[in-house]
């Protein structure tokens, strides 16, 4: 038994702060192989999720979040670390004998069964009485709206279809978690932007605690109580929605969630959380600092493309419009400036004011918009 694992807390531990903690994540690591070809997948994850609480974990391909899911789930062993569920150590409990419950990207139903026999699998694998697995059965198809497919086998369902009937039999146990790993990917943008309402309604219906893995940042902002987002393995940022898009704390989150303008600056002057920054051609602005901005020190200017306007130059513009896409209810410019940077801004379509490639543009900031990103 390693270090980590011998200060483990007792199975009647309290949790750390006043909400209550469906899934306590301290200092895993998962290193899979061995010296000189280990992979280290995962880097001392710390992370409480809530109870009740639609939690997504989002990064790109590789980044460890369906192996943080897997560890979860108990497929996976932890190389270091604990994982607590609800106060206790699940790690010696195999995957059958957890509260959790997973759907996977491909459903796996079994094709020889009708759509009710596959839910009503987990619950006679309980040795629960006949009466009360089809009440349960009747229940769970009535919450995903499939009751009118009961005796139907998974070959006759659309992709959408199949997907319900996976989370109906996932949820009929009635499990304390569920875990869904890019269970949306397989649909078309149109049934997977459906699902995401079905899913969310779900969650709430149930009071389930939902923990989802994409690497599709509408997905996440959309569906989430909270999300964390994950980058080589390690967590980058875990906020609500509106706080990961708004105020991302380093560029990796500012760049991966949704478009991002970070514009090369120096930082001038530091007060408290208000940072003056030279930018563009020389000109002094203010921007929000963050923990690493210092006086001399070169960062990023983060800066949402809806968040910038632009005016006609004479002269002495920041930059000239290099191309201007029409999006329907916006149009996107691209900005390029003197030093080669492209800057993206997002006007509304019915603006008086319509720009053409080759026009020579000034951006202008809202107060309280730019943010400083020094890592």
């Amino acid at each position: 038994m390693n270090a980590t694992m011998s200060r483990r807390p007792t199975m009647n531990s309290k949790v750390r702060d006043e909400v209550s903690v469906a899934i306590d994540i301290r200092d895993v690591v998962k290193v899979f192989g061995a010296p000189p070809v280990e992979v280290r997948a995962l880097q001392s994850v710390t992370l409480d999720i809530r109870d009740n609480e639609f939690f997504t974990l989002l990064g790109p391909s590789g980044c460890g979040k369906t192996t943080l899911l897997r560890l979860i789930a108990g497929f996976e062993a932890v190389t270091d670390g604990v994982i607590l569920l609800y106060g206790e150590e699940i790690e010696d409990l195999p995957p059958n004998k957890r509260p959790v419950n997973t759907v996977f990207q491909h459903y796996a139903l079994f094709p020889h069964m009708t759509v009710a026999d596959n839910v009503a699998f987990g619950l006679e694998r309980l040795r629960l009485p006949e009466p009360q697995v089809r009440e349960s059965v009747a229940q769970m198809l009535s919450l995903v709206k499939m009751e009118s497919f009961a005796g139907r086998r998974p070959n006759q369902l659309s992709g959408g279809q199949q997907q319900r009937v996976a989370l109906a039999r996932a949820l009929a146990p009635h499990p304390r978690v569920l875990l869904l790993d890019e269970p949306l990917s397989a649909l078309d943008l149109k049934l997977r932007q459906a699902m995401r309402g079905e899913l969310k309604r779900l969650q709430r219906d149930t009071g389930i605690t939902f923990v989802f893995v994409t690497h599709d940042q509408e997905e996440a902002l959309t569906m989430s109580d909270r999300i964390a987002v994950m980058s080589q393995g390690e967590l980058q940022q875990v906020g609500t929605p509106a706080e990961i898009y708004q105020r991302p704390e380093n560029r990796f989150v500012a760049d991966f969630i949704g478009a991002a303008n970070l514009i090369p600056a120096r930082c001038v002057e530091v007060e408290g959380e208000k940072a003056t920054c030279t930018w563009l051609s020389g000109e002094r602005v203010e921007a929000v600092a963050d923990k690493g901005c210092r006086p001399g020190v070169e960062v990023a200017l983060f800066v949402r493309p809806e968040r910038l306007a632009l005016g006609r130059a004479s002269g002495d513009g920041h930059g000239q419009v290099s191309d201007a896409t029409y999006l329907g209810s916006s149009i996107l410019y691209e900005i390029a400036l003197p030093n080669g940077t492209l800057v993206r801004v997002s006007r509304p379509a019915e603006d008086s004011e319509a720009y053409q490639p080759g026009d020579e543009v000034r951006l202008h900031v809202p107060v309280g918009q730019l943010r400083v990103l020094s890592t």
